[in-house]
């Protein structure tokens, strides 16, 4: 019986997020009030009672997922990992839920990730889009056959596949997908391309700051999203973090390979239900659940 627990990425916020751990528990309280100082602006008022235009931009969203998740995990009375991932955003919470990263430069990493993503963002135009019912290698030759930047950027489960890249070359890709057959080839309200080269500048920032970081030998196996296997060699799960930004997320194979090596359940820490629902289209029969 091993115990994996997941954390989700950036567009699981919701205005209020975080608010009923923060009254019910002191340590909790505490995390948050201490995020505030860390990131000198009101990221609890923002998650508690801002808009949904608000908790959209990239800026305040990843911190305020990755704040509600680890808080979520660390103030639960049995949380007791036997294998971590992440989705995107959220390997670093599993990082800091995992003994791996302090709260305080787990956040600071996170808030240098998201400013150096947004900056990438607004340097090229550039887009995202859900691509639903075909194989992963059809989607694939499609993206290696348009002219222009896009990729395959988030493997979600089978069947769901997320595209990358600059706007007219994510468009031109869709058409081509609904011929091939997709079910859907849906543009998405995003700032930028995540998960493609277009990400470069972003990397270079954060691969500076995580050399500058401390690192400490997890407590158990991380599972990253690069090459979806388990980790727990320091510099190995550094390198892979900053790759991460250019790299897919493989998240079916993440999945997959946590079941393999004996994940009996998995438990989703922080907001929403989205990796409950890919990890029960990977296995159906594996048991799920949500601390939040």
């Amino acid at each position: 019986m091993s115990k994996a627990y997941v954390f989700p990425g950036q567009g699981a916020q919701f205005s209020g997020m975080g608010k009923e751990l923060y009254n019910n528990h002191s340590s909790a309280k505490a995390m948050i009030d201490q995020a505030n100082d860390i990131l000198g602006f009101d990221i609890k008022h923002i998650m508690f009672d801002g808009s949904d235009e608000e908790l959209k931009q990239t800026k305040v969203t990843q911190p305020a997922v990755f704040i509600h998740s680890v808080v979520a995990a660390l103030t639960s009375e049995n949380f007791n990992p036997e294998m971590v991932a992440g989705h995107s955003l959220g390997e670093f919470s599993a990082l800091v839920a995992n003994g791996v990263l302090s709260f305080e430069d787990g956040l600071l990493l996170v808030s240098k990730r998201a400013s150096a993503m947004q900056k990438a963002c607004e340097m090229q135009a550039s887009t995202m889009a859900a691509v639903l019912g075909l194989d992963d290698a059809i989607v694939e030759k499609v993206c290696n056959e348009t002219s222009g930047v896009v990729v395959a950027a988030n493997y979600n489960c089978p069947g769901q596949l997320v595209i990358s890249g600059e706007v007219e070359a994510v468009n031109a890709a869709c058409d081509k997908l609904k011929e091939a057959g997709a079910k859907r080839a849906l543009v998405l309200p995003v700032g930028g391309a995540f998960h493609s080269p277009l990400m470069e500048p972003a990397r270079e920032e954060l691969a500076e700051a995580i050399q500058n970081t401390n690192f400490s030998t997890p407590k158990c196996p991380v599972y990253q999203n690069v090459d979806a296997k388990g980790y727990s060699d320091v510099e190995s799960i550094k390198k892979n973090l900053v790759l991460q930004l250019t790299s897919p997320v493989r998240w079916t194979q993440c999945v997959q390979h946590m079941i393999a090596d004996g994940a009996t359940s998995f438990t989703e820490c922080g907001p929403g239900k989205v990796l409950q629902g890919l990890v029960k289209k990977v296995d159906r029969e594996m048991a799920v659940e949500g601390i939040s």
